[in-house]
């Protein structure tokens, strides 16, 4: 097991390296907003809080983990380019996105965002005791509970506009329904609130984390299928037939992490078999020939892609799921998906990063960035160190 940890720590290492050597913005500041599928920048790409809240949270656990220098002095940068041009100084919160110059573009709050920049915020005074990141930590968190929660039928809305009034279009991106509450939201509200916790516990906090618990428990982990239902109406009522492979395994280790750091015995009884059978429905419908992840099914209809981010939170699932059932097979196939990764998604061109995605036969697609507003240090770093973390665990 020490030549996979030195794999993955080489991996990690790469990952952090390419943003490092290829997206500082030594014009603008921070780090550019796009690298096409060639390397080429896209000077004109807009710099979104999604893509800076994850961009903080990965060099800083980075810095964490391997007290790397550079890695911290990339967190500095990406933390002085957030509270510089993404915060709104008027209303609170964060910009969605701001031009390449850091002149606001699209002011909107996006709650999913909002806890990016929190995940990124909690992360980054983990690492180095920034009294200032703590504080807009909590303050953004204080945010979300006054102007997103449902405080009637439970959970959060997705969107405001920059004062936190209402707004029409409440989409995450184009290709998505209109709804007012998504799983998608939830998970990444969830992941954020239980970092703040690890470093600002307290009683408020730790309902807001039983709250979704509660959430995904009752209302977004689909009692039938053992899927995550990913579209709602504000009553609940789920509005999409979508089985999102990634998700559903990204959520297995998430979800059981949140109830682990809250010390919650009740919520780690009542999530083990639920995390794991959203662990073993993936592998029944999304695992290509024990390898890889499928990217999702629609309306009965599979997408054979193979996207960089579910191969990623496969490998943390898997491990995860090793961790808590001391089975050897869920290691196993973490193993192959790795495999899987070296081969096709870890690609020379990608100079360290990793390719969007490859066909069902592993075929390079060439059509998707690999820098960019969604495509970000965060899924594949992040899985290299969880999966460091529980092989550890089990020697």
């Amino acid at each position: 097991m020490n030549s996979i940890i030195s794999e993955l720590e080489q991996e990690h290492s790469s990952i952090l390296h390419y943003w490092i050597d290829y997206m500082h913005d030594d014009e603008n500041g921070g780090f550019y907003g796009e690298r096409d599928s060639h390397n080429n920048i896209v000077r004109n790409a807009p710099k979104g809080a999604i893509l800076n809240g994850r961009m903080l949270w990965s060099f800083s656990s980075g810095y964490l983990a391997f007290h790397k220098p550079v890695y911290r002095e990339a967190a500095d940068r990406v933390f002085n380019f957030i509270i510089n041009y993404l915060y709104d100084n008027k209303n609170g919160g964060f910009y969605w996105s701001v031009n390449p110059d850091g002149t606001p573009l699209d002011t909107k709050k996006q709650a999913y965002a909002e806890g990016f920049i929190i995940y990124g915020l909690s992360e980054y005074y983990r690492a180095t005791g920034s009294q200032k990141a703590l504080s807009l930590a909590v303050e953004t968190y204080e945010l979300l509970e006054k102007h997103f929660l449902d405080t009637k039928e439970g959970g959060y809305i997705e969107a405001r506009a920059a004062d936190w009034t209402d707004i029409a279009d409440l989409r995450l991106s184009e290709k998505e329904e209109n709804t007012p509450k998504t799983m998608n939201t939830h998970l990444h509200i969830i992941e954020p609130y239980v970092n703040l916790y690890k470093v600002q516990p307290s009683e408020k906090l730790k309902m807001s984390i039983n709250h979704l618990l509660d959430i995904f428990a009752s209302k977004i982990i689909d009692p039938k299928t053992g899927h995550f239902n990913l579209f709602f109406e504000m009553d609940w009522k789920v509005k999409s037939e979508i089985d999102s492979y990634g998700h559903d395994i990204e959520g297995a280790w998430l979800l059981y992490e949140a109830a682990e750091v809250i010390e919650d015995e009740q919520w780690m009884n009542r999530l083990k078999p639920l995390c794991k059978r959203l662990v073993d429905v993936t592998l029944e419908e999304g695992l290509d020939g024990g390898n890889a992840i499928f990217y999702e099914k629609v309306n009965g209809h599979l997408d054979t892609d193979k996207h960089w981010w579910p191969q990623a939170e496969a490998m943390c699932g898997l491990a995860d799921t090793w961790r808590l059932t001391g089975d050897a097979k869920y290691y196993g196939i973490m193993l192959k998906v790795w495999n899987f990764i070296k081969a096709h998604i870890s690609a020379p061109r990608a100079k360290g990063e990793w390719i969007w995605r490859v066909d069902k036969d592993g075929v390079d697609k060439y059509d998707d960035c690999l820098a960019g507003f969604w495509k970000c240090p965060y899924h594949n770093s992040r899985a290299m160190l969880e999966v460091i973390h529980r092989i550890k665990m089990m020697q």
